[in-house]
């Protein structure tokens, strides 16, 4: 099981209430929403290895120098050092959930230069069995594949209500299966990231080229060929999207090749620095939320 941590605390920081407050009363919501995420992760599926995944870089340099416009609108006004818009009593939550994490032992991976999504990437392209991706983020259901068990877990309300999402599901929502939707998102483009996609190109449109034509490239070629069947505005825009159609798939595919630490990814059975723990838990009143995920990982 790998989680998309960033993805997992932001839904916690916005879905739980921020009256939880340490005894300074500082908030740790978003802390404490996490721990709750995972001990019912880990009750429910019972995984024997788990993994936080964590962006070591929210917006790596190598995706802006393909498309400068990526993810430019997260980055706060005010901010001079491209740092991500994070809300203020958000950002000190993290470095006290990383240690949390670590204290429990539950293994905690980033690699230099590289997104969470990365990370998800590359740790599924080497998994030998299968692979459950907890994110509320569909750019990584890019990963799903049936025929080696990968799925995407999406909340649609709290970790109570997961999406399992295989190839299935993708081609009748969105008309791709796994392999395909990194084509769709290109095409389509996502403000959310900054990816403009083509235009006259939404995600209906996308699927149809997509189902007709197989991939990207073969409708990139159709698009060269005057005989092709495509329309000649359809034509026109890909033709004039072509820059943008050059970078986009290396931007838009999660990497499959990032640098990782060594690690152990097996589910804790009990926690790796218990007096650590037991510090931070009173320091920040982690409480119950703290007591359930420890009587999840003692009762597997």
């Amino acid at each position: 099981m790998l989680l998309d941590s960033a993805s997992l605390y932001f839904r916690a920081y916005f879905g739980v209430p921020d009256t939880l407050r340490s005894p300074q009363g500082e908030p740790v919501n978003a802390v404490r929403g996490l721990l709750d995420f995972i001990a019912r992760l880990v009750h429910d599926h019972r995984p024997d290895q788990l993994v936080a995944c964590m962006d070591a870089a929210w917006r790596p340099q190598w995706r802006v120098d393909l498309i400068p416009s990526y993810k430019t609108h997260r980055v706060a006004e005010a901010a001079t050092d491209g740092e991500e818009e994070v809300p203020d009593t958000l950002a000190p939550q993290v470095p006290v959930i990383e240690q949390v994490l670590d204290a429990l032992g539950i293994a905690r991976i980033g690699s230099p230069g590289y997104e969470a999504d990365d990370v998800i990437g590359t740790l599924t392209a080497q998994a030998s069995g299968p692979v459950q991706i907890v994110t509320g983020d569909r750019d990584l259901f890019q990963l799903v594949d049936d025929a080696r068990e990968i799925t995407v877990l999406y909340p649609v309300k709290g970790m109570g209500n997961l999406q399992v999402t295989d190839d299935a599901l993708l081609l009748e929502k969105y008309g791709v299966r796994g392999a395909q939707y990194a084509d769709l998102a290109a095409l389509r483009g996502d403000p959310s990231d900054g990816l403009p996609g083509v235009k006259g190109i939404g995600e209906k449109t996308a699927a149809q080229l997509i189902h007709e034509y197989g991939d990207l490239s073969t409708i990139r070629a159709a698009a060269q060929d005057i005989g092709s069947k495509l329309t000649p505005a359809r034509r026109r825009n890909l033709l004039e999207a072509s820059a943008y159609l050059d970078v986009a798939p290396t931007v838009v595919r999660v990497a499959t090749d990032a640098p990782l630490p060594d690690f152990d990814p097996a589910v804790p059975n009990e926690p790796l620095d218990p007096m650590t723990l037991e510090s931070l838990s009173a320091r920040w009143n982690l409480g119950t939320s703290l007591d359930r995920v420890l009587e999840t990982l003692t009762a597997r």
